[in-house]
């Protein structure tokens, strides 16, 4: 498009500091031509620079029709708004900045640092609106039993965009109508308080089969090098190993026959069982200053189980928006197609009992055809 000389005019304007010169002819410009988004910009930059914050409000609201998530317009909107002492639709709006700014390696200096104000101010911006949504919550959250509370405060948490919400993405088997939950609610698995009450002895049966060094340890991930891999350089890695007592439904008697005790703590557990597939019960090993990348699981029929057994510090787990700390002997049940990574900063071995179940809303009959078609996955498809 060919620059209007209007616009040529204003921009030397601007240049020798006739700021109203430049304001009239840029005004004249966009009345003509309301599309030209970028003079929109260039109108509500001089109108600021005159000192009229709400005429350049106007002026890049002009610009912001043409583009609504160009990264200049919303910034320089947001910091009209902090002029002005809108600090809470500034605040809310540097939210957006930050959403839609590119790499701060492509940005010049100074917009860099303008985003450390823009961070800066929109951080207090979230602790205020915190507040707010602390006290107008407060009665409602003295009322509310455990699991209340922490969906309560995952919804203020959403809300104030600190997490979102984060959705079951399978690799392979989706069951449509189940609802999608990180971490479940202990009362969903009655076996757990016993499965826990036996920690002590799953552990020593673990220390004992290492030092006796008869268990079969075995890469955690054994995926083939010619298809693409979620676990890139843990894929056959000595850093994320298992020892294996059930294994895609079979029994490894080389580390079972040592695990007695571990295999009877699990027997209350409401595993799935599938031709070729599962049950699954395994210690994993992962090795001090090692990380388990963002992965998703399999089929969100079943769920993963984790009886901590050996957790040194700086060891965390995160399924979706919710981070957790491992604790020895406290087990706890998640939806593994949720996104979720480990890690283990430690200079220590991280030891965790892991164990798959069946998803408890799934009724028998669903159960019966979700096993029957997860095993033909691998069957031949000539009749």
């Amino acid at each position: 498009m060919t620059q209007d000389p209007r616009e040529i005019e204003a921009d030397q304007a601007a240049a020798a500091r006739d700021l109203a010169a430049a304001e009239r002819l840029l005004a004249a410009v966009v009345a003509d031509a309301p599309e030209r988004g970028e003079v929109w910009f260039k109108l509500a930059s001089i109108r600021r620079g005159l000192g009229d914050p709400h005429g350049a409000l106007a002026a890049i609201s002009g610009a912001l029709r043409r583009d609504p998530l160009g990264f200049l317009p919303l910034l320089l909107k947001a910091s009209l708004l902090e002029d002005v002492g809108d600090n809470d639709a500034a605040g809310e709006l540097y939210g957006a900045v930050l959403f839609h700014a590119p790499p701060e390696e492509r940005l010049p200096p100074a917009i860099r640092e303008q985003l450390v104000h823009v961070r800066h101010r929109h951080a207090a911006y979230i602790t205020r609106r915190g507040a707010v949504y602390e006290r107008a919550a407060a009665d409602a959250l003295d009322r509310a039993d455990p699991a209340e509370r922490r969906r309560i405060e995952r919804f203020q948490s959403n809300a104030l965009r600190k997490t979102r919400a984060w959705h079951q993405e399978p690799t392979h088997f989706h069951f449509p109508g189940l609802a999608e939950h990180e971490f479940f609610e202990r009362d969903a698995f009655p076996f757990l308080p016993e499965l826990e009450a036996g920690a002590d002895d799953i552990r020593s049966e673990f220390e004992a089969l290492i030092a006796s060094e008869k268990g079969e340890l075995v890469p955690y991930v054994q995926e083939s090098d010619d298809v693409p891999s979620q676990m890139g350089e843990l894929n056959h890695s000595p850093d994320w190993t298992a020892i294996h007592l059930l294994a895609s439904g079979r029994r490894v008697e080389a580390n079972a026959r040592h695990c007695p005790r571990t295999l009877a703590a699990f027997e209350g557990a409401d595993q799935p069982s599938i031709a070729n597939r599962s049950p699954n019960l395994m210690f994993s090993l992962l090795a001090p200053h090692t990380r388990i990348p963002p992965h998703n699981g399999i089929s969100n029929a079943r769920l993963v189980l984790h009886l901590p057994l050996i957790v040194p510090p700086n060891c965390g787990f995160r399924v979706g928006g919710e981070t957790r700390e491992w604790t020895p002997g406290e087990a706890f049940v998640f939806d593994d197609t949720i996104e979720h990574e480990a890690w283990n900063d430690s200079d220590k071995l991280r030891v965790v009992l892991i164990g798959d179940l069946w998803r408890p809303e799934l009724t028998p009959v669903e159960r019966e055809a979700v096993a029957a078609i997860i095993a033909a996955s691998s069957a031949p498809t000539d009749l």
